[in-house]
């Protein structure tokens, strides 16, 4: 089974490329650009990394990302990534951004989007690996600061497909970001939305109706509401699940509780992703390696995430069936 994962085709939707930054890299970026961070040694960010929940998770993380100035440390960033991705066969990859972390220090936009899509350009051409970019609106921030980074979004269309909401759950409902994410989807983008990973069921309610949103990243409290399981499964409403974050937050306990078997089985459209992979413990995978050790599953079952997360992707149909000849090619082999 081991080996079998390993050379699964695979595809991420939920991946924050702020969060892939590897302490390695992260003290590499602090002395090319001699920013001071607050731990002496690689091995002190590993040590660090110990999180009760999303919140103190989040405050090293925006430490992090200050080492983040140039074109190149974003180019340098995402490159990183892609090449984990190569690694483990993930084939196609939509990535969120956080331009609010970034223009919030002084930092252009173009310069964010810039390098971050110089370097998904560069893995397809080299790694034959496609790529989306999503944009995120901080929601622990206002409304009127999410709606100027719409604006400084939109002539970049080209390299942007849709607009996503991350950061703290708690707090922040999604009928705070009802305007930004219409004028969102006048201006044409695509729309997701994190909700029921710490927030309730009535999160995700609320995204589907008042944001317009097509995909739900986290979404694993669904089951709280009976009624609300049904119509995702009625309405094949992807969920971007990732099972290592879920077990770092403290979401679940232990990957033996985790709820993405079950919800797989009854016919829901969830996918398996790494989230915020350098902090979490895991990309691609491992999470899948996670899921698989704690739960009895068949070979076809683990496939299923892949053909879920090819059915969810912002891509075209021929592109979609593109990749499930390479899963059913893949299967046929195994």
């Amino acid at each position: 089974m081991k080996d079998f994962i390993n050379g699964l085709p695979k595809v991420e939707l939920h991946l924050h490329i702020e969060g892939s930054l590897e302490p390695e890299l992260m003290f590499e970026l602090a002395k090319r650009n001699q920013v001071q961070i607050p731990f002496q040694s690689p091995q002190e960010v590993h040590d660090a990394y110990q999180f009760h929940n999303l919140q103190s998770f989040l405050d090293i993380y925006y430490q992090g990302a200050n080492v983040l100035i140039h074109e190149q440390d974003f180019f340098d960033l995402t490159w990183a990534y892609l090449l984990r991705c190569k690694e483990d066969n993930v084939v196609h990859t939509e990535i969120f951004f956080d331009p609010q972390t970034h223009t919030d220090r002084g930092i252009a936009f173009d310069t964010v989007v810039s390098g971050i899509h110089r370097a998904l350009e560069e893995a397809n051409k080299v790694l034959g690996i496609s790529s989306q970019l999503i944009m995120c609106f901080l929601r622990h921030l206002d409304e009127t600061a999410a709606l100027a980074t719409l604006e400084q979004a939109i002539p970049h269309k080209d390299k942007i497909i849709g607009v996503g909401l991350d950061s703290s759950e708690q707090g922040h409902p999604p009928e705070k970001f009802a305007k930004v994410f219409q004028k969102a989807l006048n201006e044409g983008f695509l729309t997701v939305a994190h909700a029921g990973e710490e927030g309730p069921a009535q999160n995700i309610h609320d995204a589907l109706s008042m944001l317009g949103i097509t995909r739900i990243d986290h979404g694993v409290r669904c089951v709280e509401d009976h009624a609300l399981v049904a119509k995702l499964i009625e309405d094949r409403t992807p969920l971007t699940v990732c099972p290592l974050s879920n077990i770092k937050l403290k979401v679940f306990d232990k990957m033996e509780q985790h709820n993405i078997v079950d919800l797989l089985r009854k016919g829901m459209c969830v996918t398996i992703n790494s989230d915020d992979p350098a902090y979490f413990g895991g990309y691609m995978n491992a999470n899948f390696h996670a899921v698989a050790d704690a739960h009895s599953m068949t070979k076809n079952e683990i496939a299923q995430f892949t053909r879920n997360g090819i059915e969810a992707s912002f891509i075209s149909d021929d592109e979609k069936a593109r990749l499930v000849v390479l899963v059913d090619t893949y299967m046929m082999k195994g």
